[in-house]
This record gives structure tokens, sequence and C-alpha cells, in this order.
């Protein structure tokens, strides 16, 4: 944990896989339980102090942060677990509250096809799919799913009908936010059949990613024409207010490292909400430095426009996973611009989920009756500001810590088990998204033989 100074008051693919995913359904659990809502009276000096009060507070994050009139629009890319693009989706998200902001409608609009104009920013022509209503929130029901942290947010973990459990993170900046849903399969180690014993991890399979921009639904002047996802000529030709996100402009790997100074929202079950102020992240809590993550068990990904993800590649019974979501969404002002004297923005978001925890008989402790629903176990939300250089590293290092090396060569050997350099891969795909971390050879001829089944416990 960084050292903190102060405390303070504080997917779905595409339609033609809709029925193959079923994260526009409620989850549904391995066994029918009461739901069981944790809360607790300690965390910050105006933290809610009972349930309600935390109901409401969730309530104001949700309806101040996400449930915003208009729809997020953006493009729904879909990577395998090998990090490749294997398909995108335009689709636009409604978070409708109604007049009192006593309830809000979620659905899903996807663009099945669309004529452009000369306009930038909108489509001439275009049919749009409206999908059933996604859900109905309530002050009352929305903590069954969703737990909010300033403007981050977690969905999940969730078990889907298919089988397959899902985690949704969220970041929101200005007019636009990011969202990412792991995906994780049932999986079984190399010998056992599938099926034939209950599963032995869950494993990910898939992982959606969305950037997104708050379109004004009203500026659709006639139905079939809508503004669309965000697209790097709209921002070339109406570059955003300072405040709101770049997401088609490059952005340096070792752009990362620097000091980073600002807010942590962080809440778990046992220590409630709790606001801190960060003079400065440490080395060890600086996990967006690090785009492979601290071990071979972690999953990631580096995208364009300043965005990395990452997840646990398998999911064991006790043993909580964690998953991740980074985002600069913006730069330093250049000298001379708009921008001028405008500080570097670092968003991150992080949740610790559960899956697999047995139901022991209570008749016989080597029984094993089911699983517990999946759980969430902590979540943090940092709002961060660029505040100066990292002293003492040279632009050489700093690029080099961004692709994987440690900075101090005394440590490296200790550190070498952990934190490979990244290694470039060829790709055959026109895409220019980042890939996933290298694996070693054992488990990489696992998956050649049995992609989905080559659990490495």
């Amino acid at each position: 944990m960084p050292s903190y100074i102060s405390s303070s008051a504080l997917l779905l693919f595409a339609w033609l896989s809709i029925a193959a995913c079923s994260a526009f359904l409620a989850p549904q659990p391995l066994l029918q339980q009461p739901i069981v809502r944790l809360h607790v009276t300690n965390g910050s000096p105006d933290a809610p102090k009972t349930a309600t009060e935390d109901a409401e507070l969730q309530w104001d994050l949700f309806t101040r942060h996400q449930a915003l009139d208009g729809e997020w629009w953006g493009t729904w890319s879909t990577y395998d677990y090998m990090g490749d693009l294997v398909g995108s989706t335009v689709a636009g998200v409604a978070l409708k509250p109604d007049k009192d902001s006593t309830s809000v409608e979620h659905t899903h609009r996807i663009l099945s096809s669309s004529t452009q104009s000369d306009c930038n920013t909108c489509f001439s022509s275009s049919e749009v799919t409206k999908l059933p209503t996604i859900a109905t929130y309530t002050p009352e029901s929305l903590g069954r799913r969703h737990r909010c942290a300033a403007v981050g947010m977690v969905v999940g973990p969730s078990l889907l009908k298919s089988g397959a459990m899902s985690t949704e993170l969220a970041l929101k900046h200005g007019d636009g936010r990011v969202r990412v849903t792991f995906q994780h399969a049932p999986v079984w180690e190399r010998g056992v059949e599938p099926g034939s014993c209950p599963p032995q991890g869950l494993k990910l399979f898939r992982a959606v990613v969305s950037k997104e921009r708050l379109r004004d639904t009203a500026d659709e002047a006639t139905e079939g024409t809508i503004q669309g996802p965000p697209s790097r000529e709209e921002e070339e030709k109406s570059p955003p207010a300072p405040g709101n996100p770049r997401f088609f402009r490059p952005v340096p790997p070792f752009n990362w490292h620097a000091k980073w100074a600002g807010t942590s929202w962080t809440w778990g079950p046992q220590t409630g909400d709790r606001g801190w102020a960060v003079e400065e992240l440490d080395d060890a809590d600086s996990w967006h430095g690090r785009p492979m993550g601290d071990a071979s068990s972690v999953w990631s990904l580096r995208l364009p426009g300043g965005v990395l993800i990452q997840c646990p590649r398998v999911i064991v019974g006790g043993m909580p996973g964690i998953c991740r979501l980074a985002w600069m969404p913006e730069d330093e002002g250049k000298v001379g611009t708009p921008e001028d004297g405008n500080k570097a923005k670092l968003l991150r978001v992080e949740a610790s989920v559960s899956a697999l925890e047995p139901i022991i008989s209570e008749d016989d402790e080597d029984m094993m009756v089911g699983f517990y629903p999946p759980s969430l176990g902590s979540l943090r939300t940092d709002m961060m500001e660029k505040v100066g250089e990292l002293e003492g590293a040279t632009l050489q290092e700093r690029e080099q810590a961004a692709e994987g090396y440690v900075w101090n060569q005394d440590d490296q050997e200790e550190t070498s088990e952990t934190i490979s350099p990244m290694e470039e891969k060829k790709s055959s795909s026109t895409s220019s998204h980042g890939k996933s971390a290298p694996i070693d050879g054992k488990l990489e001829q696992k998956i050649a033989e049995d992609p989905r089944n080559a659990l490495d416990l």
C-alpha cells in the first residue's frame, strides 16, 4: 500500500454472440440463497454508518458518474486469451434515470448498419437495434451487483447462465469513460474429463473493452441518425476541452512513470468506505508501470490511448484474484495551447474477486455440496495527477521500466522471476493493440494441446 498521508472525508460481444454470451442476463447463483449485504460502521469519519446511508451514498455516486442523461456510445472490442482482437461491435449504453431519480433503466442499442456522411461526428443513415431492457435499478437493488468508489465502479463478479463468471470495471472522466469486462470460464486439470467433477478453476477466455463518450440523444434529428462512438476524425476536428478525455492520441509507455499524487477511495466488507490523500505513490503500488503484472499468473493488455488492463489468468478457490484497469485520459498541456497548465491525469480501479469457495455439508465434513456465489472482496479507485518527474531516472530507464525491466540492477536478480522484460511479437493482425505477458514453454505447450482445459494449478 502507498504511504497515505492523511485520511479525508471523502458486453456483450456482438449481436451474433448474444446467444453464446449471457452478459445481458441476470446472474444465476449456483445455489439459490438469500442475498446477504455486508455493512460495517467503521471507515472515514463521514463514511456511511448504516446500510441505508450506504445505499444512499452508492446511489448518489451511481447517478452522478454513470447514470446520466444521454447514451454511452463506444466500440466494444473483444480480445481472446492470447490478446488478439477477435471482433468489435458499435453500441450505446443508456442508464436513464427517471424524473425523480428514484430508478434507473438500463438499455442497450446495437448499431446494425450505417452510412457515413461528411459529418465526422454522426452517421447520416443507420439501423439501430434496441435490446430489451437489461435491468431497472433502485437504491435498494443497486448494491446487489454494483459497487461504486468515486469515479470507479465494479459490476460483479456475477455468474452467468452460461457458467462463466463476469467482472466489469469502469472509470469515468469528463464526458468519457472506459469499461472492461473480464469473463472467466470453468476449466479442469489436464487429464480430467470436463464436467466429470466440479470445476477446478475459472480461466480467462474473453475480455471486452469499450472506450465510450456520452452522447446527447436529443441531438438525434431524425430516427436512425446517431452520433456514434468517439473517433479520431472527431477529436482532430474538435479537440476535447480540458477535463474531457482524448482516446485517439499516442501515449509513450514511459509516460506511466512519473510522480503521481491525488486521492484514493477504498472499500472492504470489514473496513467500509475510506478516503485517502496520497502525496506520492510508492514503487510497490505503482502497478500501472508494470504492464505485464508482477507474476506470470497475470494476464494483461496495454491498449492505445493510455489504457492498461490486468486480471488473473486463472482463478481458483481460496485465492482471491485482482482485476485492474488503469487509464490516462489526459496529457500535460502544451505551452501556448488552450490546455496550457493542465496536468496529466491517471485513473485506476482495482477489485478483488473470489470464486469457487466450497460449501461443506453440515452432516459430512468431507462432502462438498456446492459453491458459494462469487464475491467482491475489496474495491479501490485512485484519482491522480502528475506532480513531477521521477528523480534520478533517465529517459532510457523509464522506457525500460515501461517494458517490464526493473530499475535497480542490484534488485534485478530478486525480481527477475516475477517481472520479465516485454517481448515483441509479430502478428499478422492489422490491429495495433498490445499483447499480454509472455508465457513459459510448459504453459504454452499446454495451451497448444488443449487451449480451454490446460489449467496450470
